[in-house]
């Protein structure tokens, strides 16, 4: 089992002068014990759900430009951006630029957006749910044209460009990976098995995870897409995994009997990089010879 680290919490105990410090310390410490993947969330403000829109929150992308210089093998995206957060042709672009400058450890976390308040906050748009799922589906054909040899133009009910040119081109081959985040099952699974390299699935329980896994076969069998072609990632339990790592093994068992390959867990505040550490010492080479 592979596992990566997303960090979301900016609450760290000496403030904003803290922050550069403590991202670098825990994504050195991430690629010192193997994670292969390292992620921020792409909001404007905290998530209520976990604090408070008042709490810390950084601009992603400019994080992840920051963290390519700060280690050499980890993949680094979001989980996941908002299709309504950036123009699609110009979210092409910040990812190609972060592939060049990570050398070719870029990929592409997306999904529909539902963080409103923030976007009425500051003044972003925020369609109803149905346009979104459209708006998402056009920005993933214009990422992968924009990715792709066609330099022509792109003409969608939602987004018209008169040109898809994109230079440099990413250092990935065939492109960054593209991950879709999120679980639904009708819009987003199908758009996993038509368009994605991986999911990411937010799930509380194995039996939930096993059911949307078998849902998203069933939208591949119905696409001609082969299933197994498709990375399944799934979020970590938001516990702190030393608190019982028994239990978590265990977990992560179940999740790699169901074809689950990649587990992601949170750093822990006050101190992210010594408890990615300390789950380097106690989980990680167990976690290794589970899959």
């Amino acid at each position: 089992m592979r596992f990566g680290f997303h960090f979301m919490d900016f609450n760290l105990p000496e403030g904003p002068a803290s922050y550069a410090p403590a991202l670098r310390a825990t994504a050195v410490a991430a690629e010192d014990i193997g994670a292969t993947w390292f992620t921020v969330m792409d909001h404007y403000f905290q998530m209520e759900q976990f604090r408070t829109a008042h709490d810390p929150m950084l601009e992603g992308y400019a994080t992840l430009g920051f963290l390519a210089a700060c280690t050499s093998r980890m993949q680094l995206g979001t989980v996941v951006t908002g299709v309504t957060y950036r123009h699609p042709g110009l979210l092409a672009k910040i990812v190609t630029t972060l592939d060049v400058l990570s050398e070719g450890r870029a990929f592409l976390g997306i999904g529909a957006a539902w963080y409103e308040r923030e976007h009425l906050a500051l003044g972003v748009p925020f369609p109803p749910l149905k346009e979104r799922f459209e708006r998402l589906e056009e920005a993933l054909q214009i990422v992968l044209q924009m990715w792709g040899d066609d330099a022509g133009p792109y003409a969608g009910a939602h987004y018209r460009l008169a040109e898809t040119i994109n230079v440099p081109t990413n250092l990935s081959r065939p492109h960054p990976p593209i991950v879709i985040g999120g679980s639904g099952e009708k819009k987003t699974l199908r758009l996993v098995a038509q368009y994605a390299d991986a999911c990411n699935i937010g799930a509380s329980d194995v039996e939930t995870v096993a059911h949307k896994l078998d849902v998203l076969r069933g939208h591949c069998d119905a696409l001609g897409r082969d299933y197994d072609t498709i990375t399944k990632t799934v979020q970590g339990p938001q516990v702190n995994p030393l608190d019982d790592p028994d239990a978590f093994l265990r977990l992560a068992e179940s999740y790699a009997s169901l074809g689950i390959t990649h587990l992601h867990c949170r750093p822990i505040t006050p101190d992210p990089a010594a408890h990615v550490a300390e789950f380097g010492e106690r989980i990680a080479p167990r976690l290794a010879e589970i899959g």
